[in-house]
C-alpha cells in the first residue's frame, strides 16, 4: 500500500459537473475552430453554466457498455463501487456528443456534405453503441442567419438535414463566426446543459428501475451502489438537494451492511467517501451545522470499527484522514464566506487528524517493528493485474471474495505482512507535521494563542523526532516565552529537555549550556539526580570536554553526536559565551540595591549585590563584574577569584564566589563619585557573572540593570501578595523576597555649611533705589574660595515684572530699564573659617506688585573622601518676596511692602462683632507723615452681602490726620 492510498480520489473531491464532448474541430491547424474552443473555454466566469468539454476525434472509442442485466435472482455483487465508475461519468462517458460540422445554407454541393455530415454522426452513434448519450450537430456558418421564418431554403434544408442524420429539430445549431462568437457560444451552452440534464435524468430512472429486482438478503451491496448513483448522477444533473438526500440514504444503508473484519475496511471506506459528499453539500447549501453534525455522528459510528489488530494503524489512519478532509471542506467554505468562530474552526479538526496520525505512527512502530531479516514477499501480494483495486476498500489479494471465513490464511498473513512493511517507510513525521501546521494556522487566524503554542510544541518534537533539531530548536524557543511568562513550569521542563537533547546532538554549544543552565534552576521541575546529570554534564563541557549523552535519544545520533563534540573539543576559537538572561530563568538569581536613592558627592557610593544559587550543588564562580551608564565607574565594581575549572565544584567552603544552593551570598561595594556626576543619575546598567576560566570555556552570565530573569517580576508580584510568614533568619541573612532590586541613584551636592542672612528696611516704595544687605558666613572648617552671589528678580515671573525691576550694587546710580532683575555670580572673594562678608544690593521697582526675590551663593571646597581629594562645589540658594494691598502696611519678616509716596499710613476700626439687620459702623484712619499737603481721594467698594450708608467717594486735603466714617 502507497502511504497515499488513504486520500480521497480526485473525482471524489471535485464538484461534478455534466460531461460533453465536441467532435469535428481541428483547433491545431483551424484557425475558425480554435476560436471556437477557445470561447467554449477559455476565461469561464461563474455564471456560465457547469459543463465540462473536452475536444475529441470523430471516431473515438468511447467505453463500451455492458449487456443490460434482466435479471438479478442469481447474480451477487463483488463489492460496493468500482474504483473507476466515478471518473468513467466525470471524464470518458459524456452525456451529449456535438459534432461541429462546417456548412452554410447556399452550399453549392449541399447533397455531398448533407451525407458527409450524416456519416459523421452515424460514427459517433455507432461508438456510443448501448448508452442514452445524446447527440447535437452543430454547423459553424459564414454568414449570419436570417430571422426564423424568413429563409425558406434555410428551413427545408435543415429538415433535410435532421432526416439524414436521424436528429430531432432541437439537436441541430447554427454557430456563425460572426464578431458576436462568444454570444453564440453562451446560447450553444445552455441548450447543451439542457440536453446534458435529460441525459442524467433518464441514467437516474434507469438505475432506479434496478431497485424492483434486489433482495435485502443478497443484495445488500447493490442497495448502497445504486443510492450512490443516483445521488452522483443528480450531482452531475446540478440537482444538489436531491444529491443530498440520496447520500443520506446510502449513508445509513452502508452502515446496514454486515461489518466482519474482512469487509470491515470496504464499509469504512464508502462511509468516508458518502460522508465527505454529505458534508460538502451541507456546506454548499450554507447549513454548516449540518455538515457538523453529520460529520460527528459518521465519527462516533466508525471509531470503534477498527478491523484487524494487527493492521490497526490503518484505523488511525483513516479517521485521520477524515478529520482532515472535513477541515479542508471547512476551511473551504470559510474562504467562500462562511463565518467560523474561535472555539469553532478548522483548526481543532487538523488537530484531531493529527492525534490520529501520531497514533498511527505509535502503533505503526509497535506493529511493524519486524527483524532487518524479514523480506518484503516476492510475488508482491499488494499488486493487481490492472495496477489498481477493482473496488474501493478490498484487499488487493482477495478482490471480489465476500466470504467471511478466509480461505487461504497463508495469503492473508503474506498481505498483512507486506502492508506492515510498506508502513514502516512512511514518514509519519511529515504526515503530522503538515497537519499540525494547518492547525497552527487556523488557530493563528482565529487568536487562539495557548493552542496555537501547545501545537507548536508538538511539531518541533516531530521535528525531533524526524531528526530535523534546527527547526525543533526555532519552533521551541519560540513557544518557551509563552510559557515562562505565564508560569507553565512543567511543560516549560519538558520542552528544554528536548531542546537540551537537540542540541546535544547538533553539539551546539551555546544553546547547550543554555538549556543546562535553565534545567538546574527554580524553574525546573526535573529530579535532583537528573539535575545533577545535568551539572556534571555542563562542568564537563566548561572543562573543554564532551558530555554524556542525553537520555532516550537516537543511537546513530548519538555516535554522530560525539564526533561533533570530539570536534569541538579539538577546534580553536572563542571559548567565552555571554548569555543573557532576562528571557530565561538560570539556576542563579541576581538583585542589585544601592543602599540610598541619593549620595552627596562627598559620601562614598554604596550597593550590595544580592546571589542565589539553585542548582543541587554548590558551584564556585571564578568573576563578577558591575557595569554603569558611566563606564569610569566600572573598575571599582570587580571582584575575581583565581580557580582551575576543575575547582568549580571543588573547596567550596572558602571564598566570596562560592555559592551554596538555597543560601543567599551578599557581595558589598563602594566607590566615590566623581564631581562632574552631581546632579545625574548613576545607573546599575549590566551585572556579570563568571562561570568557568579562560583556560578552558567560560560562560558569563549577564543580567540587565539591577538583575531579575523571566521569571522575577511574577515572584516578586506573588511575594507581594502572600500573607505567608517568613521564617526568622539570622542576623546575618535575609530573605530573598525581601530584596527590592534599586538599580540606580542620584549624585546630589556636598550640604553647604555656611549662613545667608539678609537684611532690610521696608517699606519698599516704587522707583526708591531700596537697599538689601546680604551677609554670608563660613561655618567650614577650611577655607572656601571662589565664593560667588547671585541676586535678583527670581526667574520664571510675569515678563512685566522683569521689564520693570532693576538691580545694582551701586546706590548712588539712577537704574533705568537697561539694568538686569537678576545679578549673576558676582565675585565675593573666599571665607576663612568663621569669617563672614556683606554685600550691599539695591533694587528699584517700577510698578506696584508681588515679586520673588532669590540670593544664591556658591563657592568652592577641598575635601577628602576615602583617601581621595575631591573638590566640591556647594550652593545654599535663599529666597524671599513682597506683596502690597492697599489697606495692609504691616511689616512681616523677609517681605518687602511697595507704597506709593502719597499714602504713609492707613488702618480701620472695627467692632469686634455685627448683628443681623443692625448698622455696623466703620472708621478708615489716615494718616499723612509727610511735610507737605496731600490730595487724596478715597474710594469705597461696597459687597452684595451688606446694605451701605455712607460715602463712596470722597476726596480731603490731607496735612496730618484724616478720618473717614460710614456705616454697613
Amino acid at each position: 500500500m502507497s502511504p497515499t492510498q488513504w486520500d480521497f480520489p480526485v473525482e471524489l473531491c471535485c464538484r461534478p459537473m455534466a460531461f460533453v464532448t465536441l467532435t469535428g474541430l481541428d483547433v491545431v491547424y483551424n484557425a475558425v475552430h480554435r476560436a471556437v474552443w477557445d470561447a467554449f473555454c477559455a476565461n469561464r466566469r461563474a455564471d456560465r453554466v457547469p459543463i465540462s468539454f473536452k475536444v475529441l476525434p470523430g471516431d473515438h472509442e468511447y467505453p463500451k457498455c455492458r449487456p443490460k442485466r434482466t435479471s438479478y435472482e442469481w447474480y451477487i455483487p463483488k463489492g460496493i463501487l468500482k474504483t473507476g465508475w466515478m471518473n468513467k461519468h466525470l471524464n470518458l462517458v459524456p452525456a451529449l456528443v456535438v459534432v461541429f460540422y462546417e456548412l452554410d445554407w447556399d452550399e453549392p454541393q449541399w447533397k455531398e456534405k448533407q451525407s458527409e455530415c450524416a456519416t459523421r454522426v452515424e460514427i459517433v452513434r455507432q461508438s456510443l453503441q448501448g448508452r442514452n448519450t445524446k447527440v447535437a450537430v452543430v454547423l459553424i456558418q459564414k454568414k449570419t442567419p436570417l430571422p426564423p421564418g424568413e429563409d425558406v431554403i434555410a428551413s427545408e434544408r435543415a429538415a433535410a438535414l435532421c432526416n439524414a442524420c436521424e436528429l430531432s429539430g432541437k439537436s441541430l445549431f447554427v454557430l456563425p463566426h460572426t464578431d458576436h462568437l462568444v454570444g453564440y457560444i453562451i446560447r450553444l451552452e445552455n441548450a447543451f446543459y439542457e440536453h446534458a440534464q435529460t441525459y442524467y435524468y433518464t441514467e437516474i430512472r434507469r438505475v432506479k428501475s434496478h431497485k424492483e429486482f434486489l433482495n435485502k438478503t443478497t443484495h445488500q451491496l447493490l442497495f448502497v451502489r445504486h443510492q450512490f448513483k443516483i445521488a452522483f448522477f443528480s450531482e452531475l444533473k446540478q440537482d444538489t438537494q436531491n444529491a443530498l438526500k440520496n447520500y443520506r440514504t446510502a449513508y445509513n444503508l452502508v452502515h446496514e451492511l454486515r461489518a466482519h473484519e474482512t469487509n470491515i475496511l470496504e464499509i469504512k471506506t464508502m462511509a468516508g467517501f458518502i460522508n465527505y459528499k454529505i458534508c460538502r453539500l451541507c456546506f454548499q447549501h450554507n447549513t454548516p451545522l449540518d455538515a457538523i453534525a453529520q460529520f460527528r455522528k459518521h465519527i462516533d459510528l466508525c471509531k470503534k470499527k477498527i478491523g484487524s489488530a494487527e493492521l490497526s494503524f490503518e484505523h488511525a489512519a483513516w479517521m485521520s484522514k477524515q478529520f482532515q478532509a472535513f477541515g479542508d471542506l471547512f476551511d473551504e467554505a470559510i474562504k467562500l464566506g462562511l463565518t467560523a468562530i474561535q472555539t469553532q474552526n478548522p483548526g481543532f479538526y487538523y488537530q484531531q487528524a493529527a492525534y490520529y496520525a501520531q497514533e498511527r505512527k505509535q502503533l505503526a512502530k509497535t506493529l511493524c517493528n519486524h527483524e532487518a531479516s524479514v523480506m518484503y514477499p516476492n510475488p508482491d501480494p499488494l499488486e493487481t493485474q490492472t495496477g489498481v483495486l477493482d473496488f474501493y476498500g478490498q484487499r488487493s489479494w482477495r478482490q471480489g471474495i465476500l466470504s467471511f471465513d478466509l480461505s487461504d490464511p497463508e495469503k492473508e498473513k503474506v498481505g498483512i505482512l507486506a502492508i506492515q512493511l510498506k508502513e514502516r517507510n512512511v514518514v509519519h513525521s511529515e504526515i503530522i507535521i503538515t497537519l499540525l501546521s494547518n492547525a497552527v494556522a487556523q488557530f493563528k487566524k482565529y487568536k487562539c494563542p495557548r493552542m496555537k503554542s501547545h501545537l507548536m510544541v508538538q511539531m518541533g518534537e516531530e521535528y525531533y523526532y524526524a531528526k530535523d533539531y534546527t527547526k525543533a530548536l526555532k519552533l521551541l524557543d519560540y513557544v518557551m516565552c509563552d510559557y515562562r511568562s505565564e508560569g507553565w513550569w512543567t511543560l516549560l521542563t519538558s520542552i528544554l529537555t528536548t531542546a537540551l537533547k537537540c542540541s546535544y546532538l547538533m553539539a551546539q554549544l551555546k544553546d547547550y549550556i543554555t538549556y543546562s543552565l535553565e534545567l538546574l534552576g527554580r524553574a525546573s521541575t526535573l529530579k535532583d539526580d537528573q539535575k545533577s546529570r545535568i551539572e556534571k554534564n555542563l562542568i564537563n563541557v566548561l572543562m573543554n570536554e564532551s558530555p554524556d549523552p542525553e537520555p532516550d535519544c537516537d543511537i546513530l545520533a548519538v555516535k554522530t553526536a560525539q564526533k561533533l563534540w570530539a570536534d569541538r573539543v579539538s577546534l580553536a576559537g572563542s571559548n567565552i559565551f555571554t548569555i543573557g538572561v532576562q528571557d530565561f530563568v538560570p539556576f542563579v538569581q541576581c538583585k542589585a540595591k544601592f543602599h540610598a536613592p541619593s549620595f552627596h558627592v562627598d559620601v562614598p557610593v554604596q550597593f550590595d549585590i544580592y546571589l542565589k544559587a539553585d542548582c543541587p550543588h554548590p558551584i564556585r564562580f571564578s568573576k563578577l563584574c558591575v557595569s554603569f551608564n558611566n563606564q569610569e565607574y566600572n573598575q571599582f565594581c570587580v571582584i575575581e577569584e583565581a580557580s582551575k575549572a576543575s575547582e568549580v565544584l571543588e573547596n567550596l567552603t572558602q571564598g566570596k564566589m562560592c555559592l551554596v544552593p538555597g543560601k543567599t551570598r551578599k557581595l558589598s561595594f563602594k566607590f566615590v563619585a566623581k564631581t562632574e556626576d552631581v546632579g545625574k543619575k548613576i545607573e546599575i546598567t549590566s551585572v556579570d557573572l563568571a562561570l568557568g576560566n579562560e583556560t578552558g570555556r567560560c560562560v558569563v552570565l549577564n543580567w540587565q540593570g539591577g538583575g531579575g530573569d523571566a521569571a522575577s517580576s511574577q515572584e516578586a508580584l506573588q511575594a507581594a501578595r502572600s500573607f505567608k510568614r517568613r521564617p526568622k533568619l539570622p542576623d546575618n541573612e535575609v530573605h530573598w523576597d525581601s530584596i527590592i532590586i534599586q538599580a540606580s541613584t542620584m549624585i546630589i551636592s556636598r550640604v553647604p555649611n555656611i549662613s545667608v542672612h539678609l537684611r532690610h528696611e521696608p517699606p519698599a516704595l516704587t522707583n526708591e533705589m531700596y537697599c538689601l544687605v546680604v551677609t554670608v558666613q563660613s561655618h567650614e572648617k577650611t577655607q572656601i574660595r571662589d565664593v560667588k552671589l547671585t541676586a535678583g528678580l527670581k526667574p520664571g515671573q510675569d515678563a512685566n515684572l522683569t521689564q520693570k525691576t532693576q538691580v545694582t550694587l551701586h546706590g548712588t546710580e539712577l537704574c533705568d530699564e537697561s539694568y538686569p532683575a537678576l545679578l549673576t555670580d558676582i565675585p565675593v572673594g573666599d571665607l576663612r573659617p568663621g569669617e563672614q562678608l556683606e554685600k550691599m544690593l539695591y533694587v528699584r521697582c517700577g510698578t506696584v506688585g508681588s515679586r520673588m526675590f532669590l540670593v544664591y551663593v556658591s563657592y568652592l571646597i577641598n575635601t577628602t573622601v576615602e583617601e581621595k581629594e575631591i573638590v566640591c562645589k556647594c550652593h545654599k540658594f535663599y529666597s524671599f518676596g513682597y506683596q502690597i494691598t492697599l489697606w495692609d502696611v504691616t511689616n512681616l519678616s523677609e517681605t518687602l511692602q511697595l507704597k506709593t509716596r502719597i499714602m504713609s499710613s492707613f488702618s480701620v476700626d472695627l467692632p469686634s462683632f455685627g448683628r443681623v439687620r443692625e448698622s455696623l459702623p466703620v472708621k478708615y484712619h489716615l494718616q499723612n507723615k509727610t511735610n507737605l499737603v496731600q490730595d487724596v481721594e478715597i474710594s469705597v467698594e461696597p459687597s452684595d452681602a451688606f446694605m451701605f450708608s455712607g460715602l463712596k467717594q470722597v476726596q480731603v486735603i490731607s496735612c496730618c490726620v484724616a478720618y473717614v466714617d460710614t456705616k454697613v
